[in-house]
């Protein structure tokens, strides 16, 4: 196989070398349940304490703020379900349309079980419309879910403003923050969010652990009842390495986020620029002025999505696309459906997410092999066809 390059970080990272060294004791040597009173599983237990303190840095929370759990989509479904079981006589929901997966189907699922749902647009740039958002903000809002940044185009939503718009209302506020925990500077205590959800794999550590930051204050409904586990907040014995790991993967982001936001973007305009140069009838998705540093969306007219994707994986290239063919689905995604994404651009979007371990020889490798990939596919398109003879008409 070829090696490797991987340029989809927004989908898993690699797990940093020194977070899989922190692992490999509590996969072996030290077992011991943290919950138990002998000092076998006590010593495991303050290792879990400092992965809690330094994660908490992170994020700008305190420690007893932070609840464990499997994943960010068990912190969303958490979140959400325990602001509605808090206010019981509220029955209204809102979010956007772009939210990942984790929220948006969860919203479609309570918006059948009887609540009131209400979704915020978008513009073409991914922008969204906060004018819609603050005028449906009513008595009856138990909580209003709208994600930091998005996880296909990166754009970034202005959730400190959101947040205090919300709070003026006496409502909760949940944000996603699964892509922008590790990227961008976050100080939960400065903002006016009830909760906040992350995962551990976005951010170099390993698939399988997440957090839940519940601000100190808030009611909270427990999503898993049992054990004691979390302080009665999610019961379920500790994954005691994942959460390990979890700790020393906020000290790598925190220590490597200056050069993510520097170097890292650097990469990421520099392939963006020169596949653009290279590539006619190619545009970029999303507000290019306010997004993560490290994602860039661009939509190849005329070729489908997949195609590009399977013949980049055969040079190494992994990424993905901007629609959700890969799933087996014809349809474009649902983010660049309510950007209004043109057909003909939306089914050749390809999403690119570095990171502090990607390289400029690496970036100068793809912006050589994805051009003839992209011509080779259009040959093959009728709709490019058509494109050209337009083009020759106008000029």
């Amino acid at each position: 196989m070829a090696k490797i390059i991987y340029v989809d970080n927004n989908a898993t990272t690699q797990v940093a070398p020194e977070v899989v060294e922190s692992m490999i004791p509590y996969l072996g040597e030290y077992y011991g349940n943290p919950s138990s009173i002998h000092a076998f599983g006590g010593d495991v237990g303050l290792k879990l304490k400092e992965a809690r303190r330094e994660l908490s840095d992170l994020i700008g929370a305190d420690p007893e703020e932070l609840v464990f759990t499997s994943c960010g989509t068990e912190s969303d479904s958490t979140a959400i379900r325990s602001a509605l079981k808090a206010q019981p006589d509220k029955r209204h929901i809102i979010t956007t349309s772009v939210e990942h997966p984790a929220v948006k189907n969860l919203v479609e699922q309570l918006g059948k079980e009887g609540y009131r749902t209400t979704t915020v647009p978008v513009d073409s740039k991914g922008r969204l419309d906060l004018v819609y958002l603050y005028q449906n903000l009513s008595d009856d809002t138990a909580v209003v879910s709208v994600m930091w940044a998005n996880n296909e185009t990166g754009v970034i939503f202005p959730i400190e403003e959101i947040a205090g718009k919300v709070k003026e209302k006496g409502i909760l506020f949940h944000t996603d923050a699964v892509q922008a925990v590790g990227k961008i500077p976050i100080d939960v205590h400065k903002l006016d969010i009830d909760m906040l959800s992350l995962s551990g794999h976005k951010l170099h550590a390993p698939k399988g652990v997440g957090v839940l930051y519940v601000k100190k204050g808030t009611t909270f409904s427990p999503f898993l009842m049992g054990g004691h586990q979390e302080h009665g907040r999610r019961a379920g014995t500790e994954n005691v390495a994942s959460i390990i790991a979890l700790g020393k993967a906020a000290r790598f982001t925190a220590a490597h986020m200056e050069e993510e936001n520097t170097r890292v973007r650097q990469l990421r305009d520099k392939l963006e620029n020169a596949l653009l140069d290279k590539i006619p009838h190619s545009m970029v998705n999303g507000d290019p002025e306010n997004r993560l540093p490290n994602t860039t969306s661009i939509a190849f007219e005329f070729v489908e999505g997949e195609s590009i994707l399977m013949l980049m994986d055969q040079h190494g290239i992994c990424a993905s696309s901007g629609s959700a063919c890969t799933s087996g689905s014809l349809e474009p995604s649902h983010v660049l459906r309510a950007m209004n994404v043109p057909f003909t651009a939306a089914h050749g979007s390809i999403r690119f997410s570095l990171s502090v371990f990607n390289t400029e020889a690496e970036i100068d490798f793809i912006v050589e092999k994805l051009p003839p990939i992209i011509e080779r596919l259009r040959k093959m398109s009728p709709f490019w066809e058509d494109a050209q003879l337009k083009d020759r008409m106008i000029t």
